[in-house]
């Protein structure tokens, strides 16, 4: 037996390369002398080095959060990108506004980059083909991502929000909204969302609240997520109203 099955590996990394070196004599040996036994160890070998590198180019470099909470609609996101082991940069804007100023929509994105452009430049042209109909134009964003050659190939997740509804895009041409109102993609996404979850019956906790100190928890358990926080907001409709009716006063003062 090889040594390789006897001793154990810390890294992952460690594996990969020791799997590639068995997966290259392997099927030397399969070539030279035509057995099976080597040829399937050598696909096994080489199954597992090709599912080591997928995992590790996975999306894993931000975390985006979206809660909803008594009308207000809260999207956090960090600003971290990474590239392998390293900090590229600190303070990437992965939270933006699209929309007018009448109908919001805010969006984060977890993914590589100019894909993630691309098919915000994407939604922003299917919102103005749908005006007002946020679900639909999300719908035909992820039929022409699943469908088209080219579009198929963007490697991203998507997360909208107006203030009637929250949604999840991603490629394989899903269309979700959670039955809470709270959305979070990206690496450390499952450490926000369970905070976000625990949080959001708690009393006198505002959306913005509940987004900041998930997203602080997030950010402390993902090495791939820092406290530089972009945040926006779509305050609740009685919020805004009585905002319109501060300023009327000052304007009658």
């Amino acid at each position: 037996c090889s040594p390789a099955f006897t001793t154990g590996f810390g890294h992952s990394h460690q594996r990969s390369r020791v799997f590639t070196l068995i997966s290259s004599s392997a099927m030397l040996r399969a070539i030279v002398s035509g057995s099976r036994g080597a040829a399937r160890f050598a696909a096994r070998a080489r199954l597992y080095t090709n599912h080591g590198a997928e995992s590790g180019s996975g999306m894993r470099a931000t975390t985006i959060l979206c809660v909803r909470h008594e009308g207000e609609v809260a999207v956090v996101g960090d600003g971290q990108v990474s590239m392998g082991s390293q900090v590229m940069k600190p303070n990437a804007v992965k939270v933006r506004r699209i929309g007018t100023d009448d109908e919001p929509i805010l969006t984060g994105f977890a993914g590589a980059t100019a894909d993630c452009f691309t098919l915000r430049e994407r939604l922003e042209r299917k919102i103005e083909e749908h005006p007002g109909q946020l679900t639909r134009a999300c719908v035909e964003l992820a039929k022409n991502w699943r469908m088209d050659k080219y579009l198929r190939r963007l490697d991203a997740v998507l997360l909208v929000a107006n203030k009637d509804v929250s949604l999840t895009v991603t490629g394989n041409g899903d269309v979700i909204e959670p039955h809470d109102g709270i959305i979070a993609i990206g690496s450390g996404g499952s450490f926000a969302l369970a905070a976000a979850r625990a949080l959001i019956d708690q009393p006198g906790l505002s959306a913005m609240d509940i987004a900041r100190k998930s997203m602080n928890i997030a950010a402390d358990m993902c090495v791939y997520t820092n406290h530089n926080f972009v945040e926006d907001t779509i305050p609740s409709e009685s919020a805004t109203k009585i905002d319109d009716d501060a300023d009327g006063d000052k304007e009658s003062d």
